[in-house]
């Protein structure tokens, strides 16, 4: 997103004169360094400011929680890049965000609202899972800050119906308001989300895993075009793998106490290697059972080798055959959420040889 130097403060200040800044109560506003101004406006003016976390690695928001008593010049600190990295608190699926106005970077956009970002989709995707989350509402309003020069006309013909407008459009000069009529994405449309992004944005997993559990389509791109050779041998196979638990099959169970250890048959060799990596996993909710977990495992595709549930202690423990494989599930289970919380996934802090535990440790 290009940033101006000339005219980009009076652009971002003209934002203080619109009635939907001076009613909102929370604003999510992009990373892209020509909005620094739009995000101090928001902190002067005691607003929850909401930033979007980098190429949306590790969640969807970070909030920015100044110090009390913060000065001017540390609020100014907060509106940074670097600010938002020292000033900043997660916030999961069930951090209930209402956003009241979306301010966006952009490359290009027309006087009607159509906008044209850097190309890679994601302040549309983060638009898009805002919807899902029932963040924010069709009439929650979309502010755009570019220089004069980067309003254009645009060629309708360009745009998607994954591509998000905009309704005001402020420069160094002017505030255009749009009246744009183009519908703004309704959600994620998943059948233009690819494995590789799932793979990149992990929290996208969580928000499938949601949309799915309520009976909504999730079907991903790969997946359609796979549609063709659906019925082939290898195909089908591919499929009965799927629909199989894995592991869960040829694993025992028994009952320990409150505890509850599923395993399946570890080679003497693997388990006594020391190689072995758990993960904990925890703040699951008492009505949540081990059957639900196992579920998401499955969906996400990071089935362990060996689950020891606590459900009493509201935790449970994955073990995994290395410290990659353990990291990588780490990694696909962020932002998961199960019974209305978000779940706490980490690496477990005290490792043993043989892949065991110290689970008393785990707070």
């Amino acid at each position: 997103i290009p940033f101006f130097a000339q005219g980009s403060h009076q652009a971002c200040c003209s934002i203080k004169e619109l009635d939907v800044f001076k009613r909102a109560c929370e604003i999510k506003v992009d990373p892209d360094k020509p909005l620094e101004g739009v995000r101090l406006a928001a902190l002067q003016a005691r607003k929850t400011l909401l930033v979007p976390t980098p190429r949306l690695r590790t969640g969807l928001f970070n909030k920015i929680v100044p110090p009390s008593g913060a000065t001017k010049e540390i609020l100014r600190i907060c509106a940074t890049s670097q600010g938002i990295k020292e000033y900043s608190v997660p916030v999961g699926l069930d951090g209930k965000a209402r956003v009241d106005l979306v301010v966006v970077g952009s490359v290009a956009v027309s006087e009607k609202g159509w906008r044209i970002g850097k190309g890679e989709g994601y302040a549309d995707m983060e638009y898009a899972m805002m919807v899902s989350m029932g963040a924010v509402q069709a009439d929650t309003p979309v502010i755009t800050i570019v220089h004069d020069c980067q309003v254009v006309d645009i060629a309708e013909e360009l745009l998607g119906d994954h591509d998000l407008t905009v309704d005001y459009i402020l420069t160094p000069t002017r505030t255009i308001k749009t009246n744009c009529k183009r519908p703004k994405p309704q959600g994620i449309i998943w059948h233009k989300v690819s494995y590789e992004m799932l793979e990149k944005i992990p929290i996208l997993k969580s928000l499938r895993y949601r949309e799915k559990q309520a009976g909504k389509d999730v079907t991903l791109q790969d997946e359609c075009s796979d549609l063709a050779s659906a019925n082939t041998p290898a195909a089908l196979n591919e499929k009965a793998m799927a629909e199989n638990p894995g592991p869960w099959a040829a694993m025992g169970s028994a009952q320990i106490g409150q505890h509850h250890v599923e395993s399946d048959s570890l080679s003497p060799g693997l388990e006594g290697s020391g190689l072995i990596t758990t993960v904990y996993v925890g703040n699951i909710p008492p009505s949540v059972r081990v059957s639900e977990l196992k579920c998401a495992l499955r969906e996400f595709r990071v089935t362990p080798l060996r689950l020891n549930w606590q459900g009493a202690q509201r935790r449970a423990f994955l073990d995994y055959k290395d410290k990659a494989t353990a990291e990588s599930a780490v990694s696909s289970l962020k932002g998961l959420s199960l019974g209305g919380n978000t779940l706490r996934v980490e690496l477990a802090k005290n490792q043993r040889n043989k892949g065991q535990v110290e689970i008393n440790s785990q707070k």
